[in-house]
């Protein structure tokens, strides 16, 4: 049984108690200047943005994709924007002007889609593994034997190690995949990021970390609730986790890999439902229920670029200076 993520996060929020309560920095200010978006042309619209101008103005991108689409996944690269939708995906280059989405056919409905150290994986809750063999529109199944439970994530890194989260916990291999070892258990595992030879992993009690390879890890983060997101930033790390003193999610951000972290979210409206954080260039850029907001103070304050669309939250993925934002229920 397939479980939308944000439910699955909140069915499993802990209880919490003994810390001091988490507040707001009452000096930060949230300057609100939003965009309008400049997108005039007929069709389907509302489904995914873009912006070359760090937030000032966005594109609806979404003509030309398929009457009734809705995104299960999505993943960008200097090649463009990749977004999954039934047994399809679908490509826009970095560069393209016009109304155009290149479909590659899958052999079975993926609603995750993932970037390797040489490809793209695109993958189900259950199953299988696909990797698309470069230069050609061909995916080929591959970790046919994993048996680790309900799929999350997964992420191939820079060191040869494979890492799949699911439902039982974090699993690890080799590229080949022929055998699994778990390598952290206490609960699901659902994301993780890579960074000099450091990994940090979204778990049901909070940020993981490792600095072996994946071998061992350490709760960094751990404030009653679950983690979130982590994303890797310039010289470091960002975190969404949720903390059950105050009620909302927080935003933190690392430069030391992950050993020590500083909130950035005090000038952001308190919220359960933030949903990404991002950075392009020297700006961060956060979905949060009422739009997409950006700093360029490291977090100190906060504008409000692009409104919230249908009542949905922004989530955010940057490749290089181009920004792009796909809005879904809840944020997840």
């Amino acid at each position: 049984m397939k479980i939308h993520t944000c439910t699955f996060l909140l069915l499993l929020l802990s209880p919490f108690s003994g810390r001091k309560e988490l507040e707001f920095a009452p000096t930060a200010r949230i300057t609100s200047s939003p965009q309008k978006l400049n997108n005039e042309k007929p069709g389907l619209k509302n489904i995914i943005f873009k912006s070359t101008d760090g937030g000032q103005t966005w594109q609806d991108i979404s003509e030309g994709l398929p009457e009734n689409f809705k995104e299960n996944g999505f993943y960008a690269n200097d090649q463009g924007i990749y977004l999954l939708y039934g047994n399809g995906v679908y490509h826009r280059n970095i560069n393209s002007q016009s109304p155009f989405w290149e479909k590659e056919i899958l052999i079975n409905k993926q609603p995750n889609i993932a970037p390797g150290d040489s490809s793209l994986f695109a993958y189900g809750n259950d199953g299988p593994f696909l990797q698309k063999i470069n230069g050609t529109r061909v995916w080929s199944p591959l970790y046919s034997n994993f048996q680790g439970g309900a799929i999350h994530a997964l992420l191939e890194t820079k060191g040869g190690s494979v890492f799949i989260c699911s439902d039982r916990g974090l699993y690890k291999s080799d590229k080949s995949g022929k055998s699994w070892k778990q390598v952290h258990t206490g609960g699901w595992v659902m994301k993780l990021a890579e960074s000099n030879g450091v990994l940090l992993a979204t778990s049901q009690g909070g940020i993981l970390r490792s600095t072996d390879e994946g071998e061992h890890w350490d709760l960094v983060i751990s404030e009653g609730g679950v983690g979130i997101a982590v994303e890797c930033i310039n010289g470091g790390f960002a975190a969404i986790t949720y903390n059950t003193e105050s009620k909302t999610r927080r935003v933190r951000i690392s430069y030391d890999g992950g050993k020590t972290w500083s909130p950035i979210d005090a000038g952001l409206p308190p919220s359960l439902s933030i949903a990404s954080i991002i950075q392009a260039g020297e700006n961060f850029y956060c979905g949060h229920p009422d739009g997409i907001f950006r700093s360029s103070d490291q977090g100190k304050s906060w504008s409000l670029m692009l409104p919230s669309v249908e009542n949905k939250v922004f989530n955010l993925t940057v490749s290089g200076k181009v920004i792009y934002a796909i809005p879904r229920d809840g944020g997840c």
